[in-house]
């Protein structure tokens, strides 16, 4: 719908719901701003090339500006102006000439581009920053738009998937859909292609519960990236927190991300969204003024103790927002329920999450945020994920976030590299993986599914890459192969990249299974990158965050269909097993029947040296299910071979009336399961994982 025209008529209005509100006859603007001294509301006409009007917003609550202007619609084009100090070292940085966003926008009109115009200093004055801008950057921003009333998500209900049998794909909306051969080709690449029948056909049937996708706010390409040919591939430049992406949209615009959910949500899969409220776009003090700087910048970001023209880096992006300020907290609130309550989102993985927790006295477990949604009748319903981790003073916090909340455990993914790579001392951590690194999360009440294992994700090389690479390759991305993470734990088997020497393409074959099948044959929430499981290659760059091309995209045309095959077959043990995915930390208990839930011992089956630093396998049988409500018994036997030798595997009882089953061998892919039925010594081949499972003898 078209803007009306120009209405030049303001009242006060409300303050109680901030952005643009329709009611039927006319729109609500209200604004947070506590160190302005007055806002402008700027109307723009329908092209949003030519600014039609300024009403002051005529009535302050607070502060929060607000006025009412009768007779606007939705479909109007609009944006803020800001008066008040220019004093960077006082951390204000008002400048009137600045068309602002409002950080409430659900849908922006036009590209943001990267123009010294958008600067709300002059770059050409002799202090840099110090002297405010005279030039007007409307032209050079998008406007914001008045939304339609909305509409709360009465589309498929939440699948409310339990973490025990949640099973995450982390995928980017491209990246998936680009170049598959089925997705419609007007459809790839957009929100429609994430819930074309090819996609969710693919996601079945591997047995993904949980699609989990890169930032979908609205997020701008940094100007370094733009004049260097590149784009911000990943999406982590946020700068509304409201809006969905358009550069993904298909021909339904932002109601094509609804009706992707919808379908997702009808095939029983659950919808988390990566989310970056850490940071925005507008960067450290030479970055651009869009919305928040020129708002109210003292109040929107941390601003250094000692010097308040410079921003707190916690984030590494340049600024860290503010979220110990109310009104801040109150906006990342309100989007995340906007998430929820409208787009029918399930879930959030939050990028960065101990800036989000941090308070003046450090990282706080109790603090504003976690409170707030620990109270939020809404956001506490949802599956909430922390990369627990940021730069700042004491931001490493893997195992500190809430008791229901999961994180990312990058402890799993190093441990779990180094073993299969062969380093010394990795057995005792790679053992500690399988039971759900109790040693970092066993505490507080927390559960097995705090752990979410991944030896890949978007950030570093693919799974595949971890065999093929030894060190990056990232010289596309324009920084000299100098960006990136250094510390790989790859191991390229015998060649750097692509290789015709068989042996070699068999080694890194099986490493490829054996890290999936820890992943999936351990306590926790497993991850899986999207791509792995058919084999894709980033030709080793490990930071294609600008990389919008088939780099990143996956090849469905190249896919390997047996390692497919093999992915498929893990996620299904899993599922199938609920020893598998304990509800809670076993620790060799002794259970009614005399025997303890959990044994380890060597594969000749006697008592494991832990203290060995050559510890290269070990056994680790897991009797019942700890959950009480819950009622199937069972028992699995999962084997570790990570030497160089083949082995012979002395047979444990599964227990009274069972026989063993093999069900799993990574250096047999391909076999069928099979009952053992005596007891005897088995094979297991070198650098290996198998599994048995115990069954009744009768059937």
């Amino acid at each position: 719908m078209q803007a009306s025209a120009p209405i030049m008529s303001i009242v006060a209005g409300d303050h109680s719901t901030l952005g643009a509100a329709y009611d039927g006859q006319g729109v609500n603007f209200a604004v947070f701003s506590e160190n302005a001294t007055k806002i402008e509301l700027c109307l723009f006409s329908h092209d949003g090339q030519r600014e039609t009007v300024r009403l002051e917003l005529p009535d302050r609550t607070g502060a929060v500006w607000h006025g009412y202007v009768p007779g606007l619609k939705p479909g109007a084009l609009y944006g803020y102006r800001a008066y008040g100090p220019y004093e960077p070292d006082r951390g204000h940085r008002f400048n009137p000439m600045k068309l602002l966003a409002d950080p409430y926008s659900r849908a922006f009109h036009g590209d943001w581009t990267s123009a010294k115009e958008t600067l709300g200093y002059d770059p050409d004055a002799p202090e840099h920053d110090a002297k405010p801008s005279q030039i007007d950057s409307a032209p050079f921003v998008p406007k914001s738009i008045v939304p339609e009333i909305e509409v709360p998500w009465d589309k498929t209900p939440a699948p409310r998937r339990s973490w025990s049998e949640t099973v995450i794909y982390e995928a980017h909306v491209r990246g998936l859909t680009q170049l598959h051969p089925d997705v419609p080709e007007e459809l790839r690449g957009t929100y429609e292609a994430l819930g074309s029948e090819p996609i969710i056909a693919h996601l079945k049937d591997l047995g993904v519960t949980a699609l989990e996708l890169l930032p979908v706010h609205a997020f701008l390409d940094d100007g370094f990236l733009v004049e260097r040919g590149l784009t911000n591939y990943w999406g982590y430049n946020s700068l509304g927190f409201f809006a969905v992406e358009p550069r993904y949209f298909g021909p339904n615009g932002a109601e094509g991300f609804r009706q992707a959910v919808d379908r997702l949500h009808a095939a029983g899969i659950e919808v988390i969204l990566d989310v970056v409220y850490n940071h925005t776009a507008e960067g450290d003090h030479r970055g651009p003024t869009l919305s928040f700087r020129g708002l109210d910048n003292a109040a929107y970001y941390n601003l250094q103790a000692s010097h308040a023209r410079y921003y707190v880096n916690d984030t590494g992006c340049g600024n860290t927002v503010a979220i110990r300020h109310p009104f801040v907290l109150r906006m990342v609130l309100d989007s995340l329920r906007y998430w929820v309550t409208v787009m029918g989102i399930d879930g959030f993985r939050f990028d960065l999450a101990t800036t989000l927790g941090r308070e003046a006295h450090g990282f706080d477990l109790h603090g504003g945020f976690f409170d707030a949604i620990r109270q939020d009748p809404v956001l506490r319903q949802c599956k909430l994920i922390a990369e627990p981790w940021d730069i700042g003073p004491g931001g490493y916090q893997l195992g500190g976030f809430p008791a229901d909340w999961g994180e990312w455990n990058d402890k799993f993914r190093d441990s779990t590299r180094k073993f299969w790579r062969g380093d010394a001392h990795a057995a005792q951590e790679l053992a500690g993986n399988f039971l759900g690194t109790a040693s970092v999360f066993d505490h507080s009440g927390r559960k097995p599914f705090s752990s979410i294992n991944f030896v890949a994700a978007h950030d570093g090389f693919t799974l595949a890459d971890v065999t093929r690479y030894r060190e990056r390759h990232n010289e596309a991305n324009g920084e000299s192969n100098a960006d990136g993470h250094g510390h790989n734990l790859s191991d390229n088997c015998g060649a750097e990249g692509d290789t015709k020497n068989e042996a070699i393409l068999a080694r890194r074959a099986l490493r490829v299974r054996n890290l999936l099948a820890t992943v999936f044959l351990s306590q926790g929430t497993p991850m899986l990158l999207a791509g792995d499981e058919l084999g894709r290659t980033q030709r080793g760059n490990n930071n294609t965050y600008c990389q919008d091309n088939e780099t990143s995209w996956i090849n469905w045309a190249q896919a390997d269909t047996d390692l497919l095959d093999f992915a498929r077959r893990l996620i299904a043990l899993r599922r199938d097993n609920a020893v598998l995915r304990q509800d809670r930390y076993l620790h060799g208990q002794v259970r009614a029947d005399g025997l303890p839930d959990v044994t380890w011992s060597s594969l000749e089956g006697g008592a494991l040296n832990w203290r060995d630093s050559s510890l290269d396998g070990f056994c680790l049988q897991i009797r019942g299910v700890a959950e009480k409500t819950i009622s199937e018994d069972g028992t699995v036997l999962i084997v570790v071979n990570g030497g160089d030798d083949d082995k012979r595997l002395v047979l444990s009882e599964p227990g009274p009336d069972l026989c063993w089953e093999r069900v799993l061998d990574t250096a047999a892919p391909d076999d069928p399961a099979h009952r053992i039925t005596s007891r005897k010594s088995q094979p297991i081949s070198a650098h290996s994982v198998v599994m048995f499972v115990g069954k009744r003898a009768d059937i």
